[in-house]
């Protein structure tokens, strides 16, 4: 028997939680942890008590031994929150945040193996009870009584997960371990284990810094596809399974060395990809993603249509230079997600803006142009670079948007403004409107900026303080990312 009594039967649980689905946080109530938040509006982790004391009936406790114990093994209960994905016809979801698993205890881990671990212990079997945060704005804990439960999944990671956590794990207890064995106070340096193992790590991160106790998370690109597989969504799985982020280099490096030099329409052809040309008598930029598809012996035109590349948050950016080593465009990064930007109550950290570059790795497929006047199909392939954004690029680049917008926002000096020619005249659209401007971080100004991008000039889709605009983009200058890509190898 164990040392706490949360005992189930499975096919109880299923009951118990068949019973839920549909209805909100407060429906499920019956024990009234929502009282909690009268007194504290601010408390954290509401859904997870909800369903703890008033759903499976058992009082929130410190254990570091998982939840549950059904059908003679251990179960780890985590309460996720999902929202829906914008833009989505299909009404997909994707998970609100990281889920976080257990503390980082630089004291314990070297002693452990993966399998004896906390961290395992705490993921090897999960009960993951979703539910919907229908709401576009940060709301306070007695809010959640109206979120509904749309699920839950009696979750084990396969063979392959597995493996990549481990790795991940020991990665980090690796890490630990040197520090402790070359400084004398190690505790001055355990600050960099967020920082700089993030570009090793696939499926998990841990935060916050140091001194504040850092926790083992799995990346909100992991859960939300957990997420979504759970929902039906079908990704593709690679024949060759990538276990760490060298593995999948040296992948690469291989590819450059078979494909390097060839153009775009011999590679369409080594890769038995059907060329469709475009008005111009030339193929989209966008077949460059398929090209790597292909390479790894995918169906999916799309990386994000991967299972491995979908969990370890792995964007996939075409880039055109010229011989001289210059860029020749700037590059779209992600779409602005106005809800978060003008949502006073969150902060910068917890943000989508700061996961997407903070998680997300970028693999950059190179290209160079041959003339400027030659089509797309004449590039051709120089190699692979894999980067991430690092800590103080994010802090002084990214940051400095986010309070530009947010400032003008709530300040309500955001302005539209009539663009006018060299002649100081008004630029007229084709479609007869006067062209104007919102004053959004602009490139001239930002490293990091705004653009947006309609149909026409009629498009205007979002409404800010009384401003009709464009939908928005985040952009980086092609010269920063020049830069970046010039200061690291070829892999």
């Amino acid at each position: 028997m164990r040392e706490h009594g949360h005992v189930f039967a499975k096919d109880e649980l299923e009951d118990i939680l068949d019973s839920t689905i549909g209805k909100t946080l407060g429906d499920v109530d019956r024990n009234n942890v929502f009282y909690k938040t009268v007194k504290h509006p601010k408390i954290t982790g509401i859904a997870g008590s909800v369903v703890e004391e008033s759903v499976l009936g058992y009082p929130a406790d410190s254990y570091q031994k998982p939840d549950l114990y059904v059908d003679g093994k251990d179960v780890e209960v985590k309460t996720t929150g999902l929202r829906r994905v914008k833009k989505s016809v299909s009404g997909e979801l994707e998970a609100k945040e990281p889920m976080s698993v257990t503390a980082v205890s630089p004291k314990k881990i070297v002693y452990e193996s993966f399998e004896n671990s906390s961290f395992w212990h705490k993921l090897e079997r999960l009960l993951l009870v979703y539910y919907l945060y229908d709401s576009e704005v940060t709301v306070p804990a007695s809010e959640y009584a109206k979120f509904p439960i749309v699920g839950y999944d009696f979750f084990e990671f396969d063979s392959l997960d597995r493996e990549k956590l481990k790795n991940d794990w020991e990665i980090v207890r690796s890490f630990i371990h040197n520090l402790q064995l070359v400084h004398q106070d190690p505790t001055e340096h355990y600050p960099r284990i967020s920082s700089e193992l993030r570009p090793q790590l696939m499926l998990i991160d841990t935060a916050p810094k140091w001194p504040n106790p850092p926790r083992f998370r799995l990346k909100r690109s992991t859960v939300t596809t957990m997420v979504q597989k759970y929902f039906g969504k079908k990704f593709e799985q690679l024949e060759q399974e990538y276990n760490t982020y060298e593995e999948l280099d040296e992948q690469l490096k291989q590819f450059t060395k078979q494909y390097k030099n060839k153009t775009i329409q011999e590679l369409l052809q080594i890769l038995n990809i059907p060329m469709k040309l475009n008005q111009t008598g030339d193929v989209s930029k966008s077949v460059t993603e398929q090209i790597v598809t292909r390479m790894f012996g995918a169906k999916s035109k799309k990386i994000g249509k991967i299972k491995l590349f979908s969990e370890i948050g792995l964007i996939a950016k075409t880039i055109t230079q010229t011989k001289q080593e210059t860029r020749t465009e700037d590059t779209k990064l992600f779409k602005v997600d106005f809800d978060e930007w003008l949502d006073e109550k969150i902060n910068f950290e917890d943000s989508s803006l700061y996961s997407d570059f903070s998680e997300r790795q970028f693999l950059f497929i190179i290209f160079q142009e041959q003339d400027k006047s030659e089509k797309l199909l004449t590039n051709k392939l120089l190699g692979f670079k894999r980067v991430i954004f690092n800590e103080e690029f994010i802090e002084n680049q990214v940051k400095s948007i986010w309070d530009d917008v947010r400032n003008k926002v709530f300040n309500n000096s955001l302005r539209e403004e009539v663009m006018i020619n060299k002649n100081r005249k008004p630029v007229i659209n084709k479609n007869g409107t006067i062209k104007t401007s919102v004053n959004f971080p602009k490139s001239k100004d930002y490293d990091v900026f705004f653009r947006g991008t309609g149909r026409d000039s009629s498009d205007k889709t979002i409404t800010i303080n009384g401003i009709d605009m464009y939908r928005q983009n985040v952009w980086i200058k092609g010269s920063v990312i020049n830069e970046m890509l010039n200061s690291v190898d070829f892999l």
